[in-house]
């Protein structure tokens, strides 16, 4: 069988109260043996003592560089570029991914040839780590991504190469939006399988760029809209078709129980053959 291998790109910019531990969650992840995991670090030329932790890390990272560049989505390019895993990823610079996740993602796409895209569960965390709700999804589905949002958790999401550069990888006019562009385009050609593990931790607070500047980043999320050919004739029917979107991804979240707090040992990493996935509908 051919070794699989993860690319995971951490694109930075001055966030030097996060990025310690966002390294340290993927280089104790390494497997010095199979050499499956690959760990790019893209910095924008950060003032604020980033440089200095990331080069603390820098015999565990197979690629760094800090640059000024054109933004969060150059920065993923570039990082995209200089990977050399079959396998794709990002980790933004203030998120972490569980103890097993990168095995659990290899072991999927390794036991699942015919699939290029997937995507798991997480949970929401504070700015201290601790954390605050769960973030289980449902499996992908148009209607209910297009009208209501994109609720595929980008720090659980991977995909293959190959898929990746089909669709021609990520669009530099995207500033906020970029993940749900690229989610659009990758599952018209490849649908994501939804895989019911927590994969992510994924850190809330006011300072994040789709927080601090939510009107541009619907903004760009009408553009997908529109490209996917999504028009609305009136505000109305955008409400209507909302409140639909909305409703049902809450009742099928509700059936699924992805509202309910699972157990603390639930997080441990399961034996063999018990990773449950959903395939897209």
């Amino acid at each position: 069988m051919t070794q699989r291998r993860l690319s995971i790109v951490v694109p930075s910019f001055n966030q030097q109260a996060f990025i310690a531990e966002t390294l340290e969650c993927l280089v104790n992840q390494i497997s010095v043996e199979k050499e499956d995991l690959e760990i790019i670090v893209i910095d924008g030329g950060s003032t604020d003592g980033s440089v200095d932790i990331i080069r603390r890390y820098g015999s565990r990272i197979s690629y760094w560089v800090s640059e000024p560049d054109r933004g969060q989505t150059h920065a993923l390019i570039k990082g995209f570029e200089a990977a050399t895993g079959d396998i794709l990823g990002w980790l933004c610079s203030d998120d972490l991914l569980e103890p097993y996740t990168v095995r659990e993602v290899i072991d999927v796409f390794g036991s699942r040839p015919g699939v290029d895209f997937l995507y798991g569960d997480g949970f929401w965390i504070d700015p201290s780590g601790r954390r605050v709700k769960w973030k289980k999804e449902i499996p992908f589905h148009w209607f209910i991504w297009l009208h209501d949002h994109n609720y595929i958790p980008q720090p659980a999401t991977f995909w293959t190469r190959k898929l990746y550069d089909a669709v021609g990888g990520l669009d530099e006019r995207f500033d906020l939006a970029m993940d749900g562009d690229l989610f659009a385009r990758m599952a018209l050609a490849s649908p994501p399988l939804h895989v019911r593990r927590s994969w992510a931790r994924m850190r809330l607070y006011p300072q994040q760029k789709n927080q601090r500047f939510r009107e541009r980043s619907d903004r760009e999320d009408d553009i997908i809209r529109q490209r996917m050919g999504v028009t609305y004739a009136t505000g109305g029917h955008r409400l209507l078709y909302r409140a639909a979107a909305k409703s049902w991804r809450i009742a099928w979240k509700l059936c699924t129980g992805c509202y309910w707090q699972l157990p603390r040992n639930s997080y441990s990493r399961p034996s063999p053959g018990r990773i449950s996935a959903d395939a897209p509908v």
